[in-house]
This record gives structure tokens, C-alpha cells and sequence, in this order.
């Protein structure tokens, strides 16, 4: 019975700790968008001619394709169980956990 719990101790902080790791490659990944985007802004502002709109395509291309990444990125942390439910991972991982074991009989 104590070595069930140690196990479930450790997988419940293996678990922890891979959400932990996620959520800080999100935030690295959000940080460094807005960075990079606010100097791409200002040399984009720099370099405008005189009465020359800063609304043109090219000054939101990169902001806008990374921005798309960014989102998929922050739907796989946030919103992991939309596609797959919850739970999906561990039913998987069981049902080749029973295969291998058939195997092996």
C-alpha cells in the first residue's frame, strides 16, 4: 500500500512538473514575441517616410504569422483536451501497456 502511494506521489509530480515545463516554454515563447515585435514596430516606425501610413501589410506580416503560432502554441497548453479529451494520454498508454503484456504471455 506505501509503495502504491509513492508511485502515485510520483506520477502526480512527473505530471507537475511536465505542465510546469510547458507553461514556462509558453511564456519564454510570449515573451520573446513581444520583444522581438515591439523592435520590428519601432524600426518600422523609424523608417517611415514623411506621411506615410505605418497601416501597410509588411509592418504586421511578421506579427501576424508568428502571432498564429503563438496562439497554437498557447491552445496546446491551455487547451490540451479539446482534441484528443481528457485523460486520452493515460487510455493510451494502458491499452500498450495491456498489448505488450498479451505479448509477452
Amino acid at each position: 500500500m506505501m509503495e502504491a502511494n509513492k508511485l502515485l506521489r510520483r506520477e502526480r509530480y512527473e505530471l507537475a512538473a511536465k505542465r510546469v515545463k510547458q507553461l514556462k516554454g509558453f511564456y519564454f515563447h510570449l515573451l520573446i514575441f513581444l520583444i522581438i515585435n515591439i523592435i520590428i514596430a519601432i524600426m518600422n516606425y523609424r523608417s517611415l517616410e514623411v506621411g506615410e501610413s505605418y497601416f501597410q501589410w509588411h509592418n504586421f506580416f511578421t506579427f501576424s504569422i508568428w502571432g498564429l503560432f503563438l496562439v497554437s502554441h498557447a491552445a496546446s497548453v491551455f487547451l490540451p483536451n479539446i482534441i484528443f479529451g481528457k485523460g486520452w494520454e493515460a487510455r493510451r498508454i494502458k491499452k500498450y501497456i495491456e498489448q505488450e503484456d498479451q505479448h509477452w504471455e
